[in-house]
């Protein structure tokens, strides 16, 4: 930009008639120009318009130190603002690219121009023969999946690759020898695994965003209350239910859900009863000081006994909780003698949280490779909204491509093995759906393909007559942190993991955390379940686990990255045993271990 001197601007003043001898206010306009970055006609143009909504004000240092203020600052505020939305609108690849291309020449031109830190090798000038650019192309087709093709950014984790233990068993379930981990079903033979709910009944993403009336999320509510405490009057054998709030001399049985007196963490003193329509729909504040044992969270549907003489606190002498449901009878019988199946299970992030490289996922699939599991279940966060690099919007590529070449990926790595791949979305999952319950992941290019079956998240597999629940979503977590308990003599995952199982739902918390944006007329059909799984698969931010739960082996196979540092994965034995009685009826998981990676 030119410098503006006062001639200049004598000139472009003495075009609109404007006269000014005064050396003092020639010398604050130059001042002026220099410091908004402005040449003469624009400074000129702007003081035309401002001194004529002023009734033609004449031109001096005072009224100059006022357009300065009004205008000329604005002007600048306005320019820096219009800058920050050109910088955050969304892109093209093509337009990425160029963005790319003209920061290298920049790089090179003033890399021409600096001087060689001491020490430092001296800056090769000559053409190579086959240049390259600096960052990887993002666009080339048919790559391969490897650590640094996926992000501009994608350095290898030192802290990963420095990991310890790698291999090492850090859970077991059951006793089986470590050579029966490879795979176990015969060649040629097919796993049969389907959703237990069926295709036609699959969730699809058919959502009214933001469009959720209150009266629909109370009906979903008032009918899981009544559904439930029908279910416990008849276990055992209540004769009625009592109005909430109505005072009574004698003892009473009242049906409600657990919740808080106010927006605070549940704890003995703040719990209350709210009943379901049918039972007055009011609230009542709970007394526990006479109860020995107990468990409880906001969203329980619980059932209490015990004396309400004032119609405003109910002192409970009795609680009756949830009972599970039934497990699955299938048509399909492995026999006896037949090979168990070999199921493997992993929960992203796939990367860790210094870098886009994919490293973990790389090994996963070694890991495949070498065992040969008949099944592969594989949950988000594929591409993790919480990750550093995509929080600070430092990827420049779309996170669909992102995504749909990482499972590509994966088919073509575990396409010589023939193992079953399923995935399960995650609300971490930056591209997909931010809702519970969550749609199945949308792949074209993988719809007729065998092998891979796209699921939701919640949802029920029926694999081999084997039933398999399972959720992304960190219920465990949540759950637990709400949860207050007394004299129960059972750690915490337990008593969580019974309360999902007898609640008979994948997220009974309510209400739920901020994070999870819950569509509860979806829920009422899609987030409930339909049988007591066989297995549970619950990965969770929490320590790694695998227990056995009033008969549902309940597996957390951890995250494949923990931070900067490597993760854990599961692998399970499943064989289905026949059974004439089911309260005799044994686990069809024979062993079960979580493993680093």
């Amino acid at each position: 930009m030119s410098v503006v001197t006062t001639e200049d601007l004598q000139s472009e003043l003495e075009m609109f008639c404007i006269v000014c001898k005064d050396d003092c206010t020639l010398e604050k306009v130059v001042e002026q120009c220099i410091c908004h970055r402005m040449q003469a006609d624009e400074w000129v143009l702007e003081w035309v318009a401002y001194s004529t909504t002023k009734n033609g004000l004449v031109l001096s240092v005072d009224i100059l130190e006022h357009f300065e203020h009004d205008v000329l600052n604005k002007r600048n505020r306005s320019k820096q603002k219009f800058k920050r939305e050109d910088q955050n609108r969304p892109r093209d690849i093509q337009t990425i690219h160029d963005i790319i291309k003209s920061e290298e020449e920049e790089d090179n031109l003033l890399e021409c121009y600096s001087t060689p830190a001491k020490g430092s090798q001296k800056r090769v000038l000559t053409t190579p023969e086959n240049p390259h650019s600096k960052r990887t192309s993002l666009a080339s087709p048919g790559f391969v999946l490897s650590p640094a093709c996926l992000s501009p950014s994608a350095t290898p984790s030192q802290k990963y690759s420095q990991r310890g233990g790698k291999g090492e068993v850090v859970v077991s379930f059951g006793a089986v020898q470590g050579t029966r981990w490879s795979g176990r079903k015969a060649p040629g033979s097919v796993v049969q695994l389907e959703l237990l709910e069926g295709p036609e009944d699959s969730l699809h993403c058919s959502y009214k965003y933001m469009f959720q009336r209150l009266r629909d999320i109370h009906n979903v509510l008032a009918e899981k209350i009544e559904d439930l405490g029908e279910q416990l009057r008849s276990h055992f054998k209540i004769d009625e239910f009592s109005p909430i709030s109505l005072p009574a001399q004698d003892c009473v049985s009242v049906l409600g859900q657990v919740c808080c007196d106010s927006n605070g963490k549940l704890n003995a003193q703040s719990v209350l009863l709210e009943a379901g329509p049918e039972q007055g729909g009011q609230q009542v504040r709970v007394d526990l000081s006479e109860l020995q044992e107990y468990s409880l969270f906001p969203g329980q549907v619980v059932v209490m006994e015990g004396m309400n003489t004032t119609g405003g606190k109910l002192v409970v002498s009795k609680l009756y909780e949830g009972i599970p449901l039934p497990f699955y009878s299938s048509e399909v019988k492995m026999e006896p003698d037949e090979e168990v199946l070999n199921v493997l299970v992993a929960c992203g992030p796939y990367t860790p949280s210094d870098s886009l490289s994919y490293e973990p996922l790389l090994d996963l699939i070694h890991v495949i490779g070498r065992d040969h599991p008949d099944v592969c279940i594989l949950l988000g966060p594929f591409v993790d909204a919480k990750h550093e690099q995509i929080e600070k919007s430092q990827v420049m590529e779309p996170f669909e491509a992102i995504f749909s070449r990482c499972i590509e990926s994966i088919v073509e790595g575990t396409k010589s093995v023939g193992s079953r791949l399923v995935f399960v979305p995650s609300q971490r999952d930056i591209h997909h759906h931010y809702i519970y319950p969550q749609p199945p992941f949308i792949l074209p290019s993988l719809s007729k393909n065998p092998r891979v079956t796209l699921v939701p998240d919640p949802c029920t597999l029926l694999i081999d007559g084997v039933t398999f629940g399972l959720t992304s979503t960190d219920i465990l977590f949540h759950l637990g942190a709400e949860e207050i308990s007394c004299g129960t003599g059972t750690d915490k995952f337990s008593r969580v993991l019974k309360h999902i199982l007898t609640q008979k739902s994948f997220y009974p918390l309510y209400p739920p955390v901020e994070d999870v944006n819950m569509d509860y007329e979806k829920f009422q059909s899609f987030g409930q379940m339909p049988v007591t799984p066989d297995v549970l698969l619950i990965p969770s931010e929490l320590r790694y686990f695998v227990k056995d739960v009033i008969g549902c082996i309940c597996v957390n196979p951890g995250r494949m990255t923990k931070g900067q540092a490597g993760g854990t994965y599961g692998r399970l034995l499943i064989q289905c045993t026949p059974s004439l009685d089911d309260k005799k009826r044994g686990s069809h998981c024979l062993a079960a271990q979580v493993v680093k990676i």
